[in-house]
């Protein structure tokens, strides 16, 4: 996992490849208005999004070869149907490409994890 050495989430986004930038931005865009009440630090090399005192509830970040949606395994568990043809691991939601992102799906997915109040799981 590439982990980035930004001291803060704006600083992070000035790395950001110009073809992934406008997909990163909704991204966040969508974390922020969707998880009102969170905290935005940098966590592990990568945005994070986190209930006062907690580890993040839900992080992305740009790799080498995929845009990394970091949501908790109850969360991709819960949405697989949605997440047909994606490539998802226990907890991660891998974007080969930034036009692959259903944004409707991620913003349900936070709004599932704010109703939740859970970390990642």
């Amino acid at each position: 996992m590439v982990q980035s050495k930004a001291a803060t989430v704006d600083d992070y986004m000035q790395t950001i490849e110009p073809d992934r930038l406008p997909a990163l931005r909704r991204l966040r865009d969508l974390c922020r208005d969707v998880l009102d009440g969170y905290e935005e630090k940098m966590a592990w090399g990568m945005p994070g999004y986190s209930l006062e005192g907690r580890d993040p509830s839900v992080a992305f970040n740009s790799q080498k070869r995929h845009i990394a949606f970091y949501a908790g395994s109850v969360a991709v568990e819960r949405f697989k149907d949605r997440l047909v043809g994606i490539d998802c691991g226990k907890g991660c939601v891998r974007y080969s490409r930034p036009d692959k992102i259903d944004f409707q799906v991620v913003e349900d997915i936070l709004k599932d994890i704010r109703a939740r109040g859970q970390g990642m799981d």
